[in-house]
């Protein structure tokens, strides 16, 4: 199975790198909800998408991260692979936007959903690109907790 072709040129870095795609398309679920395990919904602070009640429905970092902490994660420092937690990363362009979020495998490997588009199993910084404007921008603020 190869990237959609509308995904090149979203993500250069990752055609350059190494990645391998390991699901159909779906609109089932996001990033948010596949970094968090969860392949049953969009978590999104659209009406119709998930997202706590007691979370503003705001699409922010500050917002995500108090998201992200209501599921057992915790800030930590770096993307380094720990045996004891499973980790992800948060994606930012160079504004601030939040773009992206990323799961760390057991193996180190990271695994994304793009979008409405696969899951795709990829290097942390694949999907980066510093460029002004660039899709998902940097892996800029990282989370750990125990497996569930």
């Amino acid at each position: 199975m190869s990237l959609p072709f509308s995904l090149h040129w979203q993500l250069p870095n990752l055609i350059a790198g190494e990645f391998e795609v390991a699901s159909q398309a779906t609109k089932q679920y996001n990033c948010v909800a596949w970094a968090l395990g969860d392949d049953t919904k969009w978590w999104d602070t659209e009406p119709e998408g998930h997202w706590p009640p007691n979370v503003p429905r705001e699409w922010t970092l500050a917002n995500l991260m108090k998201v992200l902490e209501l599921q057992g994660f915790e800030r930590c420092d770096n993307a380094d692979l720990e045996e004891a937690f499973e980790k992800i990363a948060v994606y930012t362009r160079q504004d601030g936007t939040l773009t992206h979020v990323a799961r760390q495998r057991p193996n180190g490997v990271w695994t994304s959903k793009l979008g409405e588009s696969v899951d795709i199993e990829h290097q942390l910084h694949g999907l980066e690109d510093a460029s002004p404007g660039a899709y998902y921008g940097a892996a800029t603020v990282f989370l750990r907790r125990p497996p569930p």
